[in-house]
C-alpha cells in the first residue's frame, strides 16, 4: 500500500476494500479469512484444554495450587512479551511471517504437552503457547479492522465468536479424550487439530501492506499510544476485564474440584460460560459501533462485577454454573467493544501495535492475577479472592471511563483515525 493511499482503496490481496470482497455484502466473514479464524479457534481450544484439565494436572503430578497459578501466569506473561515487542511489525509489512511463526509455536506448545510430566515442563509448554498467540492475534485483528472499517465492530465480534467457540468445544473435547485415553491422548489429539488447521495458513497468500503513514524517526508506538487519553481509558477497562480472566484461569477448576465437582461438571461449567460468546460478540461489536465502545464496556463490565462478588459465597454447584452463564453474557459484549475502542482511538500507523498493546495488557493482568489468585485462594479462600477482584474492577472501570469519555459516543462510519 502506498503512503498516500486510503485503506478502503487498497487492492492488495490481503486487505481488499468492501466493494471488492468475495463474500456477499451482508456477510460478516470473508471465506478467505476462515483459515485464520480457525487458528483463533484452535488457540482458544488449547487454552480450554489446559484450563479444564488443571485439576487433573495438579492431582496427577503433585503440583501445588501456587504452581498451578504459575502455569496460568507464565502463558499470559509470554503473550505479553510477544505482543508488546513484536505486534508493531504487522504495521510494517511482516504480517505473513507473524501468522506463520505464531501458528508454528502454538503447534509446538501443544505437542510438548504430550510429554510434560512436571512443573518445569508445563511452564515451558505454556510459554510457547503464549508466544504463538501473541504473534498471531494482533496481526489478524489488524487485517479484520482494515478489511471493512465501517463494520469493524461486527467483524471483531465474529472473530471473538471463533475464539469462544474454541473455548466452548475445548472442555467437552478435553474431558472426552481424557476419559478415553488420559492426558497424553488428549494433548496429542489437540496437537493434531492444530497441525490440520495450520496447513492453509502456511499456504495463505496476500500482500503484506504496511501502514499508510510510517512512524516518524524515533517515534515509538508505545510512547504515542500511552500519550492518548482514550487509549489509557480502554486499557484501564481492559485491566478490569482481565482481572476476572486471570482468576478463572488459575482457580476455577480447583475451586469446583474442592467443592466436590466431577471432571465432567467442571467441563460443563466451562462450556456454559462459553456458550453466550458464540452469538453475543457480534451483537456487542455492532452495538459498540452504534452507541460507543466504552458505553457498551461500562454496561458489560458493570454487570460482571456483581457476579464476581457472589461466586465466593456459593457452595452449591448448579447455582455456580448458572451464575457463570450470566457472567458470560456480559463478557461477550466486553471483548469486541474494547477491541473496537482501541482501534478507533489509535493512529492508523500504529493499529496493530494498539491491538498488541490491548492484548499484552490483558496478558499481563491475567498473568499477575492468575499468580496471585493461586496464593490468595490457598491461604485465604474463595470469598476473599472473588470480593477482592470485584473491588479492583470497580476502581479500574471508574478510572477508565473517566479517561475514555470520547469513546462513549458512536463510532464514525469511516476507517479508524
Amino acid at each position: 500500500m502506498g503512503r498516500g493511499e486510503h485503506p478502503a482503496r487498497c487492492s492488495a490481496r490481503g486487505l481488499r476494500p468492501a466493494a471488492a470482497r468475495d463474500a456477499p455484502e451482508d456477510s460478516l466473514l470473508e471465506p478467505r479469512y476462515v483459515p485464520l479464524f480457525l487458528v483463533t479457534f484452535t488457540i482458544a481450544l488449547g487454552y480450554a484444554f489446559i484450563y479444564s484439565l488443571m485439576a487433573v494436572i495438579r492431582n496427577d503430578f503433585g503440583i501445588s495450587e501456587s504452581g498451578v497459578g504459575g502455569i496460568g501466569a507464565i502463558g499470559f506473561a509470554a503473550g505479553f512479551v510477544s505482543m508488546v515487542t513484536l505486534s508493531r511489525y504487522a504495521d510494517r509489512g511482516h504480517t505473513k511471517a507473524m501468522l506463520r511463526t505464531g501458528v508454528g509455536l502454538v503447534f509446538l506448545g501443544n505437542l510438548e504437552m504430550v510429554f510434560a510430566t512436571d512443573l518445569g515442563s508445563f511452564l515451558a509448554t505454556r510459554t510457547l503457547l503464549g508466544l504463538g498467540a501473541g504473534l498471531f492475534t494482533p496481526a489478524v485483528r489488524r487485517m479484520v479492522v482494515l478489511s471493512d472499517p465501517e463494520r469493524a465492530g461486527e467483524r471483531l465480534g465474529m472473530m471473538a465468536s471463533f475464539d469462544m467457540a474454541g473455548f466452548l468445544a475445548g472442555p467437552v473435547l478435553a474431558t472426552v479424550l481424557y476419559e478415553l485415553g488420559g492426558l497424553q491422548v488428549a494433548f496429542a489429539a489437540l496437537a493434531g487439530i492444530v497441525a490440520f488447521v495450520a496447513i492453509p495458513v502456511l499456504r495463505f497468500r496476500f500482500d503484506d501492506a504496511p501502514a499508510i503513514e510510517p512512524p516518524a524517526p524515533g517515534e515509538g508506538p508505545l510512547r504515542v499510544l500511552f500519550g492518548l487519553a482514550p487509549i489509557r481509558g480502554v486499557l484501564l477497562c481492559t485491566i478490569a476485564f482481565y482481572t476476572t480472566v486471570g482468576i478463572f484461569e488459575a482457580i476455577w477448576s480447583i475451586f469446583l474440584d474442592d467443592l466436590g465437582a466431577s471432571q465432567r461438571f467442571i467441563g460443563l461449567t466451562l462450556t456454559l460460560f462459553a456458550m453466550p460468546m458464540l452469538v453475543f460478540p457480534v451483537w456487542g461489536g455492532r452495538l459498540a459501533q452504534r452507541v460507543g465502545p466504552l458505553r457498551v464496556a461500562a454496561f458489560s463490565i458493570g454487570g460482571a462485577i456483581p457476579c464476581m462478588m457472589i461466586y465466593g459465597g456459593i457452595t452449591t454447584l448448579w447455582p455456580l454454573a448458572v451464575l457463570a452463564f450470566v457472567h458470560a453474557v456480559f463478557d461477550a459484549f466486553t471483548m469486541p467493544s474494547l477491541q473496537l475502542g482501541i482501534a478507533q482511538a489509535s493512529p492508523r500507523r500504529h493499529l496493530a501495535s494498539a491491538q498488541g498493546l490491548l492484548g499484552a495488557t490483558g496478558q499481563a493482568v491475567a498473568a499477575v492475577t492468575a499468580l496471585g489468585s493461586g496464593v490468595v485462594y490457598q491461604y485465604f479462600g474463595a470469598g476473599e479472592l472473588f470480593i477482592g477482584g470485584a473491588a479492583i474492577m470497580v476502581a479500574l472501570l471508574v478510572a477508565g471511563l473517566g479517561q475514555g469519555r470520547s469513546l462513549m459516543t458512536p463510532v464514525p462510519a469511516a476507517a479508524p483515525n
